[in-house]
């Protein structure tokens, strides 16, 4: 297993940790989730007291994925931009998403960046793997996630 640079941990987990905090700031909060509370949802949703440490636990998988992968340089001593432009562009999506379906309360909207999120998701997956396969398995749980995400705002989306 590749070595972790302390270095390029704290970016990474600044970088998963700024995103996620960008995007729970379109999420409901106590006092302001009216618009959450009147959509129909299924009986299987989950309570909403396990998305914050589930989200919490998959951003530190995705900060220590990175990491393995920053610290992990080829033969030539560079940077794998690829992967680094494919998980980036993944956490974008991962923040339009709240943007999307919590700030302009479009589950429409919402299905069609999921959709492409979990594409990038995915992709980033292909890329890591190529690099450092135990950062690929990492991201695994947030695949899972993701998809189930997706299928909740699917249903979601027709019961509203």
């Amino acid at each position: 297993m590749k070595q972790l640079n302390a270095l390029k941990t704290a970016f990474s987990l600044a970088l998963c940790f700024l995103f996620a905090y960008a995007g729970s700031l379109f999420t409901p909060v106590p006092g302001s989730e009216w618009y959450y509370q009147t959509l129909q949802r299924p009986t299987w949703n989950p309570p909403d007291w396990l998305f914050p440490p589930v989200w919490s636990l998959l951003f530190l998988m995705m900060a220590v994925a990175f990491a393995l992968v920053l610290s992990a340089r080829n033969s030539s001593g560079r940077l794998p931009w690829s992967a680094i432009s494919v998980f980036v562009a993944q956490l974008i999506l991962n923040l339009a998403w709240s943007a999307s379906f919590f700030g302009l309360h479009s589950p429409q909207l919402a299905l069609g960046v999921i959709t492409l999120l979990w594409l990038m998701i995915v992709a980033t997956m292909v890329q890591f793997r190529k690099i450092v396969p135990l950062a690929s398995w990492l991201l695994v749980p947030y695949l899972l996630w993701v998809s189930f995400a997706a299928y909740l705002n699917f249903i979601i989306w027709q019961l509203n």
